[in-house]
């Protein structure tokens, strides 16, 4: 492989540890928000429209639509509402689900109902916690492999220019094997 094709490459794969910061950035947002609207919303209950468990758990899209009625006399309708396959089964049978609502907030309506002791919505800011923080181990973890890799080659030059200039040739592949 062309030396300088070599660095290009390890230089683009600075790329990897960069999405997964930026995944950290925005899981780190997403539990921020949930807390944001948990604690500054305003509780309301909301009626269930419509709720979707997916049969495999390893590939789902479980969501809830809500209707909320809010204090002040007006409506939000939430379509889709994204759910951890998780939480679905415990509230599959309700009719209602006790939320807390913030209107103009980026994530404005959470699932307040409890799951046995704990609300649905804390459950989600775990996840989103955990995800984010899985995220940085990855995006230091592959950084500092990429940057270990890109010093290699600054300092060492690329492993294929190095070494044998010609073939060995008692080399132990290059002995005929005779039955």
């Amino acid at each position: 492989m062309n030396g300088s094709l070599l660095q290009w490459v390890a230089r683009i794969a600075w790329l990897v540890p960069l999405l997964f910061f930026g995944l950290s950035v925005h899981q780190g947002k997403v539990a921020y928000d949930l807390h944001a609207t948990k604690v500054t919303g305003t509780p309301a209950s909301a009626e269930v429209l419509e709720m979707k468990k997916g049969n495999r758990q390893d590939v789902t899209y479980d969501y809830v639509s809500l209707r909320v009625d809010l204090p002040d006399g007006g409506t939000l309708t939430r379509e889709k509402l994204s759910l951890p396959h998780g939480l679905v089964p415990p509230l599959l049978d309700r009719e209602t689900l006790q939320v807390t609502v913030k209107e103009g907030a980026s994530i404005p309506v959470v699932i307040t109902e409890k799951i046995g002791p704990t609300p649905a919505v804390d459950t989600q800011m775990r996840i989103a916690g955990i995800n984010g923080l899985m995220s940085l181990g990855a995006a230091l973890l592959f950084g500092f492999g990429i940057w270990f890799w890109n010093r290699s080659l600054r300092r060492n030059g690329d492993p294929a220019d190095r070494g044998v200039s010609e073939s060995d040739p008692d080399h132990p592949a290059r002995q005929m094997v005779r039955s």
